[in-house]
């Protein structure tokens, strides 16, 4: 565990963009990061946050970061796809920014994922986090920013750690990803990618800024019991004492070897946790009929089938409910991969991405989600970020 505390630039005035967006392909990666550099320009960042295709080089990216942005903490992932200037997006690096004028900022990183002390992790963020509030005493507005290996298997217990230690500061978070195949994913932190790793920004902030999450499912009547799983796997063994794969596809009326990821996207599962229903989805079918999820599962859950709602309409009105006092400078967003391959199979991307795009949303495709406390999947979680205020956040 490594933290960081990054003081505000207090003698620097607020005139300047808070956050700065940039992208390159990575086709070259030496001419990408001089357009990421020339986008971003000369002013002083407080982090440099990077969402990487998986196809980049990973060695060449980490090297080229700390050369390209020798005084700027840098962090990242890689992706199951990126959210850029014109919404969805592959085979790009994507930059965000946050000046160091407007934003204080302190970073953990968590090595060892499989092996935290829940003890030392919560002391040590709930430690950063008072060191934060106190460098910054007059930024009010502030939350978390999680990345994490999205195969680590350890979302649900990492955030279930971090969340009551933050005090009440909301956290947001996406695990990283490898295009859909399921075999390594990094996130990048000291100038290096790493596996089995998380890194957590704390932020404070004279802009005013909205955490968010939602997702456009709506529950049916249709209901299965979990009756034989691995839970340290995410695996489902039986679904109401029959084969998992195949009871859930008599389920949603599917021939089992029809079952496909836009299959678990068009027919997922959920949950009810605290009052609300928060989605478990379906990664893959496993050669012996056993189904493996994206997030924590375990014997005696009761899964219910979901419905996908208009993920147009519903995008549009949760986009435009962050506009409902002001329009925000920027939008930072971690998308579930479902959602992605469900409007590639709805022909939906050209108008998703428009709204993407039409409201500033930069971020990237997930192999999952974390809001507060809870690892969620075919969700979109993220921060709006408003104009920075000339005095202090209110």
């Amino acid at each position: 565990m490594d933290a960081c505390l990054l003081a505000p630039a207090k003698d620097r005035v607020s005139g300047c963009r808070a956050i700065r967006q940039a992208q390159a392909s990575v086709e070259d990666l030496g001419s990408a990061f001089a357009c990421l550099a020339e986008q971003i320009g000369p002013e002083a960042l407080g982090l440099l946050v990077l969402f990487v295709s998986p196809s980049a080089d990973r060695e060449t990216v980490a090297s080229l970061s700390a050369a390209t942005f020798p005084d700027t903490p840098v962090i990242g992932c890689t992706t199951a796809g990126e959210i850029a200037s014109g919404g969805y997006t592959d085979e790009h690096i994507v930059a965000v920014g946050f000046s160091a004028a407007n934003f204080a900022i302190s970073t953990l990183f968590v090595d060892r994922l499989d092996r935290f002390d829940r003890h030392a992790l919560a002391s040590g963020a709930a430690d950063l986090r008072g060191r934060l509030v106190r460098s910054a005493p007059d930024w009010g507005n502030e939350f978390a920013l999680l990345l994490v290996d999205g195969l680590s298997l350890l979302e649900d217990r990492l955030v279930a750690t971090l969340s009551p230690a933050l005090g009440g500061m909301p956290l947001f978070g996406g695990s990283a990803g490898d295009r859909l195949d399921f075999a390594k994913t990094f996130v990048l932190h000291g100038g290096a990618f790493h596996e089995n790793a998380a890194v957590l920004a704390l932020v404070r902030s004279r802009c005013r800024v909205e955490v968010f999450g939602f997702d456009h499912l709506e529950p049916t009547d249709a209901k299965m019991v979990v009756t034989e799983a691995d839970p340290g796997q995410r695996v489902v063994r039986e679904i109401n004492a029959e084969p998992a794969a195949r009871e859930y596809a008599r389920i949603v009326g599917i021939d089992p070897g029809q079952l496909s990821p836009f299959v678990f996207a068009a027919h997922p599962v959920v949950v009810k946790l605290g009052g609300r229903h928060h989605v478990r989805a379906i990664q893959q079918v496993l050669p012996n009929g056993d189904l493996r999820f994206f997030s924590a599962i375990d014997e005696g859950l009761v899964l219910t089938v979901a419905r996908p709602r208009d993920m147009v309409e519903h995008l549009e009105s949760a986009l435009a409910s962050l506009c409902a006092l002001e329009t925000p400078e920027a939008i930072i967003a971690f998308d579930c991969v479902l959602r992605r391959i469900e409007a590639e199979h709805t022909q939906k991307v050209h108008a998703l991405s428009k709204l993407l795009a039409g409201y500033k949303v930069t971020g990237f495709s997930t192999y999952g989600e974390q809001m507060n406390s809870v690892h969620v999947n075919q969700t979109m979680t993220g921060v709006a970020i408003y104009a920075p205020r000339a005095r202090s956040a209110r």
